[in-house]
C-alpha cells in the first residue's frame, strides 16, 4: 500500500506537510479532504485518525496524525538531508524549541486573524468588533516580533545556515493571515528576507502551489454557501469572539 496523506491546503500544518513531502520526493498519494465539508467526522476518515484533523497519514496498516509528528517520521524514514531535521544535538533541539513554542503563539494569532477577517464576517452577516480585530492584531504583531528576535536573530533560518521543518511550519503560519489581505511582511525588512529565503529553498512554483489556495480564501469566502459554516459556529464563536 502506497504512502497515503490526507490534507486541505486551506491548512496550514497540511501545507507544511505537502510541501515537506514534495521537497523531498517523497512519493505519496494525495488524499484529498474538505474540512469546511466536514469530511474529518466522515466513518473511514476515523478509522485513520480518530483525533478528527488534518493532515493524517497512513503508511501500510500504520496511521499517524499531528503534522511534526508526520515530517519527523517521514524525515527519518526517509533518510532525508540532515538540515531538515538535524542529528546535531542543539540544532535539532532549536527546531524543536520552534515547533514546540509555535502552537500556541503564531499559529493561534495567524489563524484568529484570518478567522476575523475572512470567515466570521461572512458568519455573522458584519464586521467583528474593532477591539476584537485589534487584540488580535497585536497578539500577532507581538509573535512576529519573537520570530524575528528570538528564533531567527541574525541567523539565515531558524536553526542556522540550512531551512529546517521550523522554518516549513512557520512559514505555513505567517502566510495564513496573509490570505486575509493583511501583509505582514510590510516594515519588516528581516521577516521578508527570511520568507524569500524560506520561498527559494522550498522552490518558488512549490511555494506558490501549495498557498494559492489560501492567497483565493478571500474570493472563496465570497462564494462560499453560509449554511456551510452553520455547524462550525458554536465552536468559532468561543474559540475567536
Amino acid at each position: 500500500m502506497a504512502l497515503e496523506l490526507y490534507l486541505d491546503l486551506y491548512s496550514q500544518p497540511c501545507r507544511s506537510v505537502y510541501m515537506f513531502a514534495k521537497k523531498n520526493n517523497i512519493n505519496f498519494d494525495f488524499k484529498k479532504i474538505s474540512l469546511f465539508g466536514g469530511e474529518q467526522y466522515g466513518e473511514e476518515f476515523g478509522k485513520i485518525n480518530m483525533i478528527r484533523k488534518a493532515p493524517a497519514m497512513r503508511d501500510g496498516e500504520f496511521c499517524l496524525a499531528e503534522s511534526i509528528a508526520i515530517m519527523t517520521y517521514l524525515a527519518e524514514k526517509f533518510q532525508t538531508p540532515d538540515h531538515w531535521y538535524p542529528a546535531d544535538l542543539q540544532k535539532r533541539a532549536r527546531v524543536n524549541e520552534y515547533l514546540a513554542w509555535q502552537h500556541t503563539a503564531v499559529r493561534m494569532h495567524g489563524s484568529k486573524v484570518f478567522w476575523l477577517r475572512v470567515l466570521i464576517p461572512k458568519l455573522l452577516g458584519e464586521e467583528v468588533p474593532k477591539d476584537k480585530m485589534a487584540a488580535a492584531l497585536e497578539d500577532l504583531d507581538g509573535s512576529l516580533k519573537l520570530i524575528e528576535e528570538k528564533f531567527l536573530q541574525d541567523r539565515p533560518f531558524i536553526a542556522g545556515n540550512e531551512i529546517s521543518l521550523a522554518d516549513v511550519v512557520a512559514i505555513v503560519e505567517i502566510m495564513q493571515p496573509v490570505g486575509s489581505g493583511l501583509d505582514v511582511f510590510e516594515s519588516r525588512p528581516k521577516l521578508s528576507a527570511w520568507k524569500d529565503r524560506v520561498q527559494a529553498a522550498l522552490g518558488p512554483e512549490l511555494f506558490d502551489e501549495a498557498h494559492q489556495i489560501i492567497l483565493n480564501a478571500r474570493e472563496m469566502a465570497d462564494n462560499m454557501d453560509i449554511n456551510t459554516l452553520q455547524a462550525f459556529k458554536p465552536k468559532l464563536l468561543r474559540l475567536f469572539l
